[in-house]
């Protein structure tokens, strides 16, 4: 019996050193990051783990990200993955599904600050990703949206993609018919919005 415990250490030991020193990069994100109703193998977090192995040995890719998250189920599950993968490098894409269901600017402020703090409490770099409502949401709760993406980046010196879906939103051809996803070709345009800022990181 003490053999075995003794080995069970000794294996449990080996794995936090191991896990300790893997250079992850971890999302976490709602469907815009979650391959929404296109191949996991299309959707921008694997192209991102392909470039990766590609430009940057070493490096891997844990996406965390579920469809329908919002940021204080996000806020939720992030200290656990933070202490389950040790990333080097935290990607936040949240908070479009609160922007659509009308969540408080102070509450989505509040839980993207609460978790760029606990990544950076874990010795992580953090890349914000911003994201845009509808038109029909009205300037000044689109303008207060912005606005909390560029002060936290600034304020909690991350870095900061302030539109991810900057320049597919408005092409029809690039979004899929909910005017909400990118289709599959419009996919790697978003990995090259994230991979600017993402590269220096690394």
């Amino acid at each position: 019996m003490r053999r075995f415990l003794c080995l069970l250490l000794l294996v449990c030991g080996i794995g936090a050193a191991q896990a300790a020193s893997t250079k992850n990069v971890l999302v976490l994100g709602d469907s815009l990051s979650a391959a929404h109703n296109i191949p996991v193998e299309a959707g921008w977090v694997h192209l991102l783990e392909v470039r990766l192995k590609q430009m940057e040995p070493g490096w891997s890719v844990i996406n965390a990200s579920i469809s329908g998250e919002t940021s204080v189920s996000g806020r939720n599950r992030l200290p656990a993955l933070l202490t389950q993968y040790h990333p080097r490098v935290v990607v936040i894409e949240l908070g479009a599904n609160d922007g659509l269901r009308g969540l408080p600017l102070a509450d989505l402020r509040s839980n993207l600050a609460a978790m760029i703090d606990a990544a950076q409490r874990a010795g992580a770099k953090v890349l914000l990703l911003g994201i845009e409502m509808p038109v029909n949401y009205g300037p000044q709760y689109r303008d207060g949206l912005r606005a909390i993406y560029a002060d936290l980046a600034h304020d909690k010196h991350a870095a900061l993609v302030p539109f991810l879906l900057d320049g597919v939103a408005l092409n029809p051809s690039l979004m899929q018919e909910d005017g909400l996803h990118p289709t599959a070709a419009g996919e790697p345009r978003v990995l090259e919005n994230v991979w600017v800022k993402l590269k220096p990181l690394l």
